[in-house]
Parts: structure tokens; C-alpha cells; sequence
């Protein structure tokens, strides 16, 4: 059984890395790794290859950046032609971003099966992008793998076969239980800093809504900049958030902050594992966050995630100054026996997978 697995950025390899070991292990599928190349920095995309031990993608379509229906159009003109070529029996597709909405749509044309992994989490707001990838992906697929029951409730809700759900675990806690020692041992991002180990908070941030208009970017970073005179603050800056902080003249407030660059990802999980904070506005990292037992406040008026916050590891902070400055009281005061870890995050989710994916194909 052939099966095409898409990646096209970082949340993507980190979620494939598992999926692809265990399905080498089975002789009777073939995976083929398709690369479309819309994360192309080197710390987003070859770094994360080497550290989690992907093999090298049997096809790059090299796609690049662009606006959201421009690159989703551009992906389905290049992998077109390949799934004509290769003829798969399934398309494994991952997350919510555009490689992830462009390849399902680009199989289902031609009735190849999709599958989805990551399927059913709604942050109910379709003014992002990931939303509406998630939906229609969603109504795309023949299988569908959900990471928290809200999952499974969010696709009954939109009609979704319940023999084509499967609640399976979450695949990025495989990665993350099995790199974690590893990180730990090599990682030497504390000494590059001068860090010391619950003296500083970490932040990412990289949502359209949050860093393309200086109305909402501008009152986030200087609340951050409050909060650095208690504690410093490690800043690991998207590209697309480093070029708007520069072009709305906003380099000053960072002024106090350690800016880096995006991080390999054993350094970014060493780095948050030893923080006293996380502050995002990232998905993934609200996730990861969870199993390292690291508070975290989600910078958005909403979360796709919501077990994270059910097991108190996570709130929302909003993007005003006082209800992120709140957040971040509130969280800290969680005792850390009040964190849990949700159902099946457990790093055996690749394996539930591939299992229920050879019982369906018997089935096709």
C-alpha cells in the first residue's frame, strides 16, 4: 500500500517523524514522503530532518511563501502531476496549515483517499486561515485522527461518519517523549543564552492577527516588556513577525528582550522545558508545553486546544495588556500536581495510526 505523507513546515515534521518510523516498520505499506517546501529557512525545515531522524523526501515541490490562496493554488498545480505519477493508494496529511488543505484537495479530485491526522480541533474563529483548512480537510477525508475528545464532538456537530473517526492520541507527543532526554543531554542553548534554569520566560508569536497590524502587535510587545523587568524574556522571533516589527518601527520596545532566531528543535525544547513561562500564540506549543509541565499562556481570544486548558496547563490571555497580564498571574499560581495530561498522550499514537490504517485498508 503506497501512501503519500505531506509535510510542508515545522509542526509538520515534528507530527511526520513518528508516522513515517512506524510505518517503516510495516511491510505492507511503502511510505513516500512529500516535501512541498513551504517552510524553507533552514532552522524550519533541513535541521528538523537531521534532529528527528526523517528520511530525505522522495519529492520537493519547493513552493515557497506567498498569501494563503496563491500558495494553496500553487501546491495543487505541483503535486497534481505527482499523484498522477505515483499513483498512491492513500494522502496522509498532517495539522491545518495550506500544504496540509492543497494535497487533500488535490487527492480528493482524483478519489485517492485522504487521511487526516490532527483532525477535529475548532477554534470556532474563521478568520484564521487554519480554521477554514481544518474544515475543509476535515470534510475531505476518509479517515480522521483525532488528538482530544472536543475533536470528536466538533466532527459528529458537522456530520462527520463516526466509523471514519478515530481518537488515537497525539502524534507530537511521540516526538517529544522520545527527544526529550535527548535534548536535555545535548542541547547547550542555556549556556549560549547565559540562561538559568526557571529565571526567564520564553515567547513566540507569529499569527496574521496577531503581528500584521501595529494595533494589536504594538500593546503585545509592551506588555511582554513589562513582564521583562521581573523576569528576562527569550523571544525566538518568526520571520514574518521580525519584518513587521521592523516595518511598524517596534524594534525598541523588543529592545529589552533576547532575540534569537527559530530554533532547531531539540534547543527549542530544551529551552522551554527550563523556562518559568511560555507565552504563544502557537498551537503546537501549547501542546508541547502540556507534557513538559511548563505553564503557558496562549495569546488569543481562543484556543483550538481546549484540553490544554481543561488540564491546567494552559489560559487564554487575550491581547490586552490586563487579561494577559492576569493570564500570567493566574497560571503561576497552578500548583503543578493540578497539571494534567490528557487521555492517550502517551507517545504510542504512531502506532495506533498505522494499526488503524492497516485494518482499513483490508477494508477499501
Amino acid at each position: 500500500m503506497k501512501i503519500i505523507n505531506v509535510v510542508g513546515t515545522r509542526p509538520n515534521f515534528i507530527k511526520i517523524a513518528p508516522i513515517m518510523e512506524q510505518m517503516s516498520m510495516v511491510s505492507a505499506i511503502d511510505p513516500f514522503l512529500l516535501h512541498t517546501g513551504q517552510h524553507y529557512d533552514e532552522n524550519m525545515n533541513q535541521v528538523f530532518f537531521d534532529q528527528l531522524g526523517i528520511p530525505k523526501p522522495d519529492m520537493y515541490l519547493g513552493v515557497g511563501s506567498g498569501n494563503n490562496a496563491n500558495q494553496v493554488s500553487e501546491i495543487i498545480k505541483c503535486i497534481d502531476p505527482v499523484l498522477d505519477q505515483e499513483r498512491p493508494d492513500a494522502l496522509l496529511v498532517v495539522g491545518d496549515v495550506n500544504s496540509t488543505v492543497a494535497c487533500a484537495w488535490a487527492a480528493s479530485y482524483r478519489k485517492i483517499p485522504v487521511i487526516h491526522v490532527e483532525a477535529g480541533l475548532r477554534s470556532f474563529d474563521r478568520s484564521m486561515p487554519e480554521e477554514v483548512n481544518r474544515i475543509i480537510t476535515d470534510q475531505l477525508s476518509d479517515l480522521l485522527f483525532v488528538t482530544e475528545k472536543s475533536g470528536i464532538e466538533n466532527l459528529f456537530r458537522e456530520g462527520v461518519d463516526s466509523e471514519k473517526i478515530h481518537f488515537v492520541g497525539n502524534v507530537m507527543v511521540d516526538t517529544l517523549k522520545k527527544n526529550r532526554d535527548l535534548a536535555e543531554r545535548d542541547s547547550r542553548i542555556l549556556e549560549t543564552l547565559k540562561l538559568e534554569s526557571k529565571q526567564y520566560i520564553v515567547l513566540t508569536l507569529h499569527r496574521p492577527s496577531n503581528v500584521d497590524t501595529i494595533g494589536v502587535l504594538k500593546p503585545i510587545l509592551e506588555v511582554i516588556n513589562e513582564l521583562s523587568k521581573e523576569l528576562k524574556v527569550v523571544f525566538s522571533v518568526h520571520p514574518r513577525t521580525r519584518e513587521k516589527i521592523k516595518e511598524f518601527d517596534l524594534e525598541h520596545i523588543t529592545q529589552p528582550f533576547s532575540t534569537i532566531g527559530p530554533l532547531p528543535y531539540l534547543d527549542m525544547v530544551c529551552l522551554m522545558s527550563h523556562s518559568k513561562l511560555v507565552l504563544t500564540d502557537s498551537g503546537g506549543i501549547q501542546e508541547e508545553t502540556t507534557i513538559l509541565r511548563v505553564p503557558c499562556v496562549t495569546i488569543r481570544e481562543n484556543t483550538e486546544r481546549p484540553i490544554t486548558i481543561e488540564k491546567g496547563t494552559n489560559l487564554l490571555g487575550g491581547i490586552q495588556r490586563d487579561s494577559i497580564l492576569m493570564a500570567v498571574k493566574s497560571i503561576l499560581e497552578f500548583r503543578e500536581k493540578d497539571r494534567g495530561v490528557p487521555d492517550l498522550w502517551d507517545g504510542k499514537t504512531a502506532e495506533r495510526i498505522v494499526k488503524v490504517i492497516l485494518s482499513w485498508a483490508i477494508r477499501l
